[in-house]
């Protein structure tokens, strides 16, 4: 089945079964992805190192799950705490969030989080042709552990993220479109919040269905895995 869609003033086809197309082929010139979700999945030592963190206080009595990690990926840093923790107060909320902030690039700078199949091999294809970058909603530090730990600051130009400068993902998608001057950027996320900011980038998307959520249209494709990078762009 084929589906016919709009990009700028071109039309192409984007296949959902089968083979797919090569239609997007050259209708960019350059990558924006998401982190978490996109290109790893680290929520199992998340979770392990915020419930490390808030075995620290006194005030909460709560089990930090794998399931409730992933509830609230994409989300930004502040508000992740805010939805965790509703019944705290505006002081303990903050202190809470200061320990996980600490405790998470602790942990995920000795344990990391998975990254998914074919993750290197398709980035080493996609550097040739197109400029990467990463925008995602996390703390500082975080894009960075994952770089760091994994050899990838060979494939990725620039990043941006919430922890900069405070700023929503779509203004941090804005930012790395105009301060690298990209003509024809596409992100790719795995969530409604990641395509809801690039929509409001004026970037257009596409959906990483193996990640955490769902977006059931709006995207420009879709891929099952990473791999489908290679045959997709």
């Amino acid at each position: 089945m084929h589906l016919l869609a709009l990009l700028g003033n071109d039309k192409f086809f984007i296949t959902f079964a089968g083979a797919m197309d090569t239609s997007l082929h050259n209708k960019f010139d350059s990558i924006i992805f998401d982190l978490d979700g996109t290109l790893w999945d680290s929520t199992a030592n998340v979770a392990l190192a915020w419930q490390a963190a808030i075995d620290q206080v006194d005030f909460i009595d709560e089990e930090m799950t794998v399931e409730r990690v992933r509830s609230i990926t994409g989300m930004t840093y502040d508000a992740i705490f805010d939805k965790l923790f509703p019944g705290l107060d505006a002081e303990q909320r903050k202190h809470v969030q200061k320990l996980c902030s600490v405790s998470e690039l602790e942990i995920l700078h000795t344990k990391g989080g998975k990254l998914y199949p074919q993750l290197e091999e398709t980035l080493k294809y996609l550097g040739a042709k197109y400029k990467l970058y990463i925008v995602s909603n996390c703390q500082n530090g975080y894009i960075e552990v994952f770089l760091d730990l994994n050899n990838m600051h060979p494939y990725f130009l620039a990043h941006q993220c919430f922890g900069t400068k405070g700023n929503p993902k779509a203004d941090n998608i804005k930012d790395i479109v105009n301060d690298h001057q990209l003509k024809a950027p596409v992100y790719v996320g795995d969530t409604m919040g990641d395509y809801s900011a690039a929509k409001q980038a004026g970037v257009p998307f596409i959906f990483a269905s193996y990640g955490f959520g769902v977006v059931p249209d709006g995207m420009v494709a879709t891929v099952n895995n990473f791999s489908e990078f290679i045959e997709l762009l």
